[in-house]
């Protein structure tokens, strides 16, 4: 699957998150899906979307639930330093 996550550029966010964001959004979902070849890409673009590429339509709710999980949690996975 590719998984693209793209999050708007007025949103305020330390150095370092968009990619600290990808690396820890790409360890859960090879969890999820251990079998399976996925890319996760994170941007910055003019909105928040996420898109989901080869996979069914349960995969993208439970890549939508996986991605809030994620991004609720940050408190646990990035640190700014």
């Amino acid at each position: 699957m590719r998984i693209e996550v793209t999050i708007a550029k007025t949103t305020p966010l330390p150095s370092g998150a968009v990619e600290a964001l990808a690396k820890e959004l790409s360890r859960r979902i090879q969890h999820a899906w251990p079998d399976s070849s996925n890319e996760v890409q994170v941007r910055l673009a003019g909105g928040n979307q996420l898109s989901v590429l080869g996979g069914a339509k349960e995969d993208k709710t439970r890549i939508s639930e996986i991605l809030q999980e994620t991004w609720e949690s940050a408190d646990d996975w990035f640190s700014a330093e």
